[in-house]
């Protein structure tokens, strides 16, 4: 599927607010994610297998980390002729005073230029903030057999999480007749995963309408979707089988995490037919001192282990000191824990210390303890 026969854009303008502290200064998309990947390397890197050569990425909210980081589009091998991974801000144009992205239609709307370019005879639209692995090339194989306008990738959620998502109502065959943004009393338990194919030429038309629209949200599940059903389009449901997470808050962040200490999880990192590339970070090995005590645990290059870890997921560059506890917990890159100290049930963000015998989070609680600061200890 070489050419640009499809398109991608990713949409990574996200503020991500659920994720609180975390997202404070950084996309959503970049937030690191098991042990030394960043969340936008899933999408990336799903489109480098996929054979998708030209990658737009959407970016809004702090995006300075986010821009440079995805502008390196060698990482996932994007970078040869005629193939790209170009970052897409909002800009001004000359004949329009627009200078942010409005919602998710209106964030390709004034990008038609960009794709123009290439005059795809599809375009891919993805989320930037799922932790997942897809084949695209086949999604588009199924848009093409079912002479589709528009495909949407659906994961069947339990019946009781449904009213949390965008639902499609489908008949047997797999053609929406309804779309159903977060109902009360869901008909069905397909979620849209935020994945679209459209038929570009068709899309532009509807895209360059919606601009113009004084009354539209700009979005695609309240607007471009809706729109495309009333018009008595064919919009097929693809059913996806496999991982896929929405870490949307801290609570899912430290699941997604957790997941990871299963050796046979359904994402597996190491599955070398379907690789996740990210950067590749410089560092020593990771050193477990003579009375460190680890138990189930997923630890990555860099860390230094003095203590005792159960059941935690440690990213590059972590420390642990000598008698500090890390239990049901995540460490994020470059978080040193102090002697003593304890961290249970948490999620403590890049570069943060936890001071000498400091206490973090607890056995017993409800939700995850995000530790977004520096938490002082015994002087």
């Amino acid at each position: 599927m070489k050419q640009n026969n499809m398109v991608a854009m990713i949409l990574a303008g996200g503020r991500g607010s659920r994720l609180h502290d975390l997202t404070n200064k950084v996309a959503k998309p970049a937030v690191s994610y098991g042990g030394k990947y960043r969340i936008v390397d899933f999408p990336l890197s799903n489109c480098a297998n996929s054979g998708i050569d030209v990658v737009g990425v959407l970016t809004q909210y702090e995006s300075v980390l986010l821009n440079s980081y995805v502008s390196m589009g060698r990482r996932w091998g994007l970078d040869a002729k005629g193939s790209g991974v170009y970052v897409l801000p909002p800009r001004e144009k000359a004949d329009a005073n627009l200078d942010v992205y409005r919602g998710t239609a209106d964030a390709i709307s004034q990008n038609i230029d960009f794709i123009d370019t290439y005059n795809p005879e599809y375009l891919l639209v993805l989320s930037g903030d799922h932790i997942y692995k897809m084949n695209y090339s086949k999604m588009l194989d199924y848009h093409k057999e079912n002479k589709a306008d528009a495909t949407i990738a659906v994961i069947e959620v339990p019946m009781r999480e449904a009213s949390r998502f965008g639902i499609m109502n489908a008949n047997e065959d797999g053609v929406i007749y309804e779309f159903e943004e977060k109902p009360e009393k869901p008909k069905s338990n397909l979620a849209s995963m935020g994945i679209y194919i459209f038929d570009w030429k068709q899309l532009r038309k509807l895209l360059v309408a919606d601009m113009k629209n004084p009354d539209s949200n700009h979005d695609f599940g309240k607007d471009i979707i809706p729109t495309l059903l009333n018009d008595g389009k064919r919009l097929l449901a693809y059913k996806f089988k496999g991982y896929w997470k929405d870490v949307g808050t801290i609570d899912s962040l430290w699941e997604a995490n957790m997941d990871l200490l299963d050796k046979k999880n359904e994402l597996d990192l190491s599955d070398p037919t379907w690789k996740i590339y990210t950067e590749d970070v410089t560092t020593l090995p990771h050193y477990v001192g003579a009375e460190a005590d680890i138990k189930r645990a997923f630890i990555t290059q860099g860390c230094v282990i003095e203590g005792e870890v159960k059941n935690s997921v440690l990213f590059t560059g972590a420390k642990v000191g000598a008698g500090a506890k890390i239990i049901d917990s995540v460490l994020m890159p470059g978080v040193s824990v102090e002697e003593g100290a304890v961290v249970t049930r948490a999620l403590v963000a890049d570069g943060v210390k936890i001071g000498k015998e400091a206490v973090v989070g607890s056995a017993d609680s409800e939700h995850i303890e995000l530790v977004a600061k520096r938490v002082k200890g015994v002087e």
